[in-house]
């Protein structure tokens, strides 16, 4: 079963709502100034990374079709925007026939960005374009900066998998869209089944403190873990003494004992005491999961313990310090007239305080160096010179209204892992400092 068979995530009649006013009540005096039927361009873009970051990772574009897909504007709605009055009767009635009829193209999903990038760029009239703004920024600046973070996570970890726990750190919506941001920046499961039977995630658990604390002692409560779940599952050893736990839980799992969790403490320091007793007792197999408010920087401290997996909640599902992307929705061109073929002019934004824009329909590419090793990003309008012909990175996603690129979540996953690998080598350094490739403009 796909993803668009299940429907959305949320139970609402559409996403029309998940916007601002202002979008209706632009698109009420665009259509009484006749404007409203221009060809427009719409650009999603960030002046600049978050503080510190080197890269920043597309995410949310399969939601932000369904999102499209589903805006609607259905008599319940169309009646709380005339009790509130919102918009005016004419406007209703154009609303009550919306579907958006033009064409979305993007960067995939997976792929990095940096300051400038044309991250999507949507193409219709001003009316039907507009309505999209605050949807389509709310999805991309949310998942995007999970999966921005999750990638960080991932380099950090070095090889060892990752599971993401932070439902209970965010609202129960935003948890799912987390979990499925997290798996595109690298990470390997989540213990959210929502998101595993949205998404199709694999998802993991076994056990709390308060299952130890159920019972009578830890030996009791292990031995029901292990009765019900079997040998290969995971114990939690830290409810009271790490030692005697490791060594009760071995006793009675047997050196098959899946994993032991270590959820509290000095982590560097019990994974390498647990780890030798843990061979002394003959479980050599047996693995080690820590968890207990790891960011990126706790996972790189840890790279040189033996841990075998790590579980990270609240630093991931808040975007490890930067829960937001800063990406706008800026008109960029639009029609001289209403006329289908009328020309595209440019048009930008001129204010003071970093917040200009360039105007004109952009192209994207990345620029190689002779090792095939990313080193800029360019970005222009016209023509794309030959030699970046087969280097462009926005690819359609909605044409003519209709979804043209959908795909399964992991190849979003593999595109990152593999665009990743091909960016600068600093690029996975966590400390400080100004992104990794630098934007060129080539304008005509």
């Amino acid at each position: 079963m796909s993803t668009a068979d299940l429907g959305l995530p949320v139970m609402v009649p559409s996403t029309a709502l998940f916007t601002d006013r202002y979008e209706l009540t632009m698109l009420q005096a665009a259509l009484r100034s006749g404007a409203a039927h221009r060809r427009s361009v719409f650009e999603v873009f960030t002046r600049r990374l978050p503080e510190g970051r080197r890269y920043g990772v597309v995410c949310g574009t399969g939601r932000v079709l369904d999102a499209v897909e589903n805006f609607r504007f259905d008599n319940r709605i169309l009646s709380f925007l005339e009790r509130e009055r919102v918009v005016d009767g004419p406007t209703l009635e154009w609303l009550a026939d919306y579907r958006f009829r033009g064409d979305i193209l993007g960067y995939p999903e997976g792929e990095v960005y940096f300051p400038g990038s044309p991250i999507m760029r949507i193409e219709g009239t001003f009316a039907e374009a507009v309505l999209l703004e605050t949807v389509v920024l709310s999805i991309l600046n949310h998942d995007s900066a999970i999966a921005a973070a999750a990638s960080r996570m991932t380099v950090a970890a070095a090889g060892r998998p990752l599971m993401e726990m932070g439902a209970r750190r965010t609202h129960e919506l935003a948890a799912v869209a987390a979990s499925r941001a997290a798996y595109v920046g690298g990470f390997a499961s989540s213990s959210n089944l929502a998101a595993g039977f949205r998404y199709g995630l694999p998802t993991i658990g076994t056990s709390a403190h308060a299952f130890t604390l159920l019972h009578d002692d830890e030996r009791d409560a292990f031995t029901a873990q292990v009765e019900s779940l079997g040998r290969g599952t995971t114990l939690l050893v830290d409810t009271f003494d790490v030692a005697s736990a490791v060594r009760a839980a071995v006793e009675i799992a047997g050196p098959e004992l899946g994993a032991v969790r270590i959820d509290s403490g000095d982590l560097l320091l019990l994974a390498h005491r647990v780890r030798q007793q843990l061979d002394d007792l003959g479980a050599k197999n047996t693995r080690i999961v820590v968890t207990s408010d790891l960011d990126e920087y706790a996972i790189a401290s840890l790279a040189a313990a033996p841990v075998d997996a790590y579980g990270v909640g609240t630093s991931l599902v808040t975007g490890s310090g930067q829960p937001t992307c800063s990406m706008v929705y800026k008109l960029v061109a639009r029609a001289t007239s209403d006329d289908p073929d009328a020309p595209l002019v440019p048009v930008a934004k001129k204010s003071m305080g970093g917040k200009t824009s360039i105007g004109g329909r952009k192209w994207a590419a990345r620029r190689l160096d002779a090792d095939g090793v990313a080193e800029a990003e360019v970005i222009g309008t016209g023509p794309v010179p030959g030699p970046l012909a087969d280097r462009q990175l926005l690819v359609p996603l909605v044409l003519g209204g209709d979804t043209v690129h959908r795909e399964p979540l992991d190849a979003a996953r593999t595109r990152h892992i593999e665009t990743r690998a091909g960016l600068p080598l600093s690029a996975t350094q966590l400390s400080r400092g100004e992104p990794v490739l630098h934007t060129e403009y080539i304008t005509h």
